[in-house]
């Protein structure tokens, strides 16, 4: 029996191929969902980092991860080698619409390719990461047109031209299962595209890069009240003007308020600023006693919750920007210096940093929703259901 030497050589990469992507599929999976995994064999440093890769945006196409797509294209490789063997059963004979499986190969194998090289250039330039594995199956798939089309320029346009005659061929000759196929492949890609469900890690980065990008809170509100005077379910938040992920979480906090209609936030400063908060090692975030202050002097005129959103926003660093925003509000100027810099304020951010210290708090933000903790800022949407789940309408 005569060995079709390029069918083998293309089986023999694809295969390898194959299970190269499904290593970089297990790759994904540990690196955005086991919490406590170790790091891949693959991630050596900053640049040659598998899991870094695995865990940006650029690590899914579509709303479906890269290694996924990997799995499916060598598959189809795969299949195209044998399906001229299948079309010999009489319940396969549709397969006869493929009529120059190699030619397919080698089209596949120049696109499969083309969208590596933009890949690589988005994990170089955008996110200054590599993944090893994948640059791997960048060659492989350069490989496979290669041996597919005998490394001749002619092959590969002649390739081209049938690939798409057949094409229309086929769809013609199966116009209504094809119409179908599309139909669903749309709706599927469509589905995944917009919804992000399969990549939900992805889904939790836009989400709340849709608050990171707002300059200011769209929801800002006035009075020392956020949300319902009396309300079923309570939220004790603890945070510092400085973090920024606090700042995503006080517009988020807002927009829930008046999403819902039971809910209140209750706010208590937790600066990491070594200035009043003696329970911290390293100072992270210097000045963040200066602003809790001024969010207190604010509460005594009536507006902290305006008062901490421009904080957040501002980040003031002087008293004289800080009684700017004062100004801003409408704010008696004695009155805010004299409530800034008294001694009841340094003991009620002492109080709450005591029981924040009680309370063996290490991050912010944190938020108590009902009693129940919440630390770190949460997608919009896992928000809405952690309020939902203790009682919010």
């Amino acid at each position: 029996m005569k060995i079709d030497k390029k069918n083998l050589a293309i089986q023999i990469f694809a295969v390898i191929g194959l299970i190269l992507s499904i290593k970089l599929a297990c790759i994904y999976y540990t690196a955005n969902y086991a919490q406590y995994a170790l790091s891949s064999f693959c991630s050596i440093n900053e640049f040659v980092d598998c899991d870094g890769v695995a865990k940006s945006s650029v690590s899914q196409f579509w709303g479906i991860p890269l290694a996924y797509w990997g799995i499916f294209f060598y598959l189809t490789v795969l299949f195209l080698t044998v399906v001229n063997k299948l079309k010999g059963f009489k319940f396969l004979k549709f397969l006869e619409v493929f009529k120059n499986p190699v030619s397919y190969i080698t089209v596949l194998g120049t696109i499969a390719f083309i969208c590596s090289m933009v890949l690589a250039g988005l994990s170089v330039f955008k996110i200054h990461k590599l993944c090893i594995l994948c640059v791997i199956t960048y060659c492989i798939d350069l490989l496979i047109a290669l041996i597919a089309s005998s490394c001749k320029i002619s092959e590969f346009i002649n390739s081209f031209k049938v690939t798409v005659l057949d094409f229309i061929d086929g769809a013609k000759q199966y116009t209504k299962t094809f119409i179908v196929l599309l139909i669903l492949s749309v709706s599927f890609l469509c589905y995944s595209g917009m919804t992000y469900n399969f990549v939900p890690h992805v889904k939790k980065q836009k989400s709340l890069m849709k608050y990171r990008l707002m300059n200011y809170n769209p929801y800002r509100v006035k009075g020392n009240i956020l949300g319902a005077e009396k309300a079923d379910v309570v939220i004790e938040l603890y945070s510092d003007y400085v973090c920024a992920l606090c700042y995503i979480h006080n517009i988020m906090l807002h927009q829930a308020v008046q999403e819902f209609s039971n809910v209140k936030v209750v706010h208590y400063n937790f600066p990491f600023d070594k200035e009043c908060n003696p329970y911290i090692d390293v100072n992270m975030h210097p000045n963040a006693c200066f602003m809790s202050r001024g969010a207190i002097a604010a509460r005594h005129q009536g507006n902290y919750w305006e008062m901490s959103s421009l904080l957040y926003e501002n980040q003031p660093k002087n008293m004289n920007s800080m009684l700017a925003l004062a100004e801003s509000l409408g704010f008696d100027k004695n009155q805010f210096i004299e409530d800034f810099n008294s001694k009841e304020t340094t003991n009620e951010i002492e109080e709450q940093l005591k029981k924040a210290k009680s309370l063996d708090l290490n991050a912010t933000p944190t938020m108590f929703v009902n009693g129940d903790m919440y630390v770190g800022v949460k997608p919009y949407y896992e928000l809405k259901e952690i309020l939902k789940k203790h009682g919010a309408k």
